[in-house]
């Protein structure tokens, strides 16, 4: 006689001495269990099937770790930025597989996800980085697990190291008064008098066109970057900004008049120039060499050092240009939704939080003017 199935319990049957089966497969290995009633056996086949780690009802393909990541990379990325498709590639290529790549995917454990980034901050890989090559291990395992190839990502169990902030740099008002006055006639006093009082990154800075400044309205569009190439023998492009949002600033008008000035400058290097100016791809640059190929990031640090040294100055990276901007407009007022919307930043409570200090500055700065009120009453 044909075992009955249970209405809805495609792997519960009533056998013919009356009792109940459930039956259920790990690792093509066939387990069944009893009871008297289907309700007893349904318990007993939900304790039983939470006891089992969900991993081993996906079938082991025998894929690699780094053939997976490759997998991803190729298929999975379409609707990343490009330049964070080449910091993902840059993190498996250098971290993950060194140390992962050969382990089986479905092998893949929390104790040795842990292990890699011990090492790696060990090494003097800063937490930051480690997080980030985290996010790229974690974004590929999620997949991994929507898409059937394992059964949990291993990566949560993992404890990441505390990322503490750097204390910004920005350069005080007798090194600002200083390097104003050094960079008169300089080469590129332009780019550096832009950014310190627009606030723009460096990309956005070396990725600006003409076409972007509007003398006439007295803005700026910021609505792209220069990306440097990740790999040897790379090419520099135009990408997005780094929250993917366009933004339109309204500099002092000293800064447009500083533009005007260098655009003029420019037109006579590139009457000079001659046949030898080459753009390279990219016309209408704002900043340039003198030939008017694009300039790129670690070249204009090299003139920053140059300038900072000549100003008798103290060493400051180009990022800290930024920060002036940013604690010289609180100072001069400026609220923190403005500058947010200025600095680009993605939220208002990430800008104050990274110049938390200063407003704090600005509060004991508006009680004494507050006491000093009261007293002269």
């Amino acid at each position: 006689m044909a075992k009955k199935r249970a209405n809805g319990e495609g792997n519960i049957y009533k056998r013919d001495n009356g009792t109940w089966e459930a039956r259920y497969t790990v690792n093509g290995k066939r387990h069944s269990i009893y009871g008297k009633t289907q309700a007893e056996v349904r318990k007993k086949l939900t304790e039983a099937l939470s006891q089992i780690d969900r991993e081993e009802y996906i079938e082991d393909s025998g894929m690699t770790v780094s053939q997976w990541l490759t997998i991803w990379q190729r298929d999975y990325l379409g609707n990343v930025k490009q330049g964070t498709a080449d910091n993902y590639e840059l993190q498996v290529r250098l971290y993950i597989n060194p140390t992962l790549g050969e382990i089986k995917l479905s092998g893949l454990k929390p104790p040795a996800i842990q292990k890699l980034y011990n090492n790696l901050i060990d090494g003097g890989l800063s937490p930051k980085s480690v997080k980030n090559t985290h996010g790229c291990l974690h974004k590929a395992l999620d997949i991994a697990v929507r898409v059937g190839c394992i059964a949990k990502n291993p990566t949560e169990a993992c404890i990441l190291p505390r990322i503490t902030q750097k204390e910004i740099t920005p350069l005080d008002t007798p090194d600002l008064t200083k390097l104003m006055k050094y960079l008169e006639g300089h080469e590129h006093e332009a780019l550096f008098k832009t950014a310190l009082f627009t606030g723009m990154r460096s990309g956005e800075l070396l990725g600006l066109t003409w076409d972007c400044v509007d003398f006439e309205m007295g803005v700026i569009h910021v609505k792209k970057q220069l990306l440097q190439p990740r790999k040897k023998g790379g090419a520099f492009k135009f990408g997005t900004l780094k929250n993917d949002k366009p933004r339109t600033i309204a500099p002092a008008p000293f800064i447009m008049e500083v533009l005007k000035e260098h655009k003029k400058f420019q037109e006579q290097q590139r009457t000079e120039a001659g046949d030898v100016w080459n753009d390279g791809g990219f016309p209408g640059l704002v900043f340039t060499h003198a030939d008017g190929s694009h300039l790129s990031q670690p070249t204009v640090w090299k003139i920053l050092q140059k300038v900072l040294t000549g100003a008798g100055i103290e060493h400051h990276r180009f990022h800290d240009l930024r920060h002036t901007f940013a604690v010289s407009s609180l100072r001069a007022g400026d609220d923190v939704k403005t500058l947010q919307e200025n600095m680009g930043h993605f939220t208002a409570a990430f800008t104050l939080d990274r110049y938390a200090h200063v407003t704090e500055t600005m509060k004991r700065e508006s009680a004494n003017r507050m006491q000093a009120f009261i007293e002269a009453l």
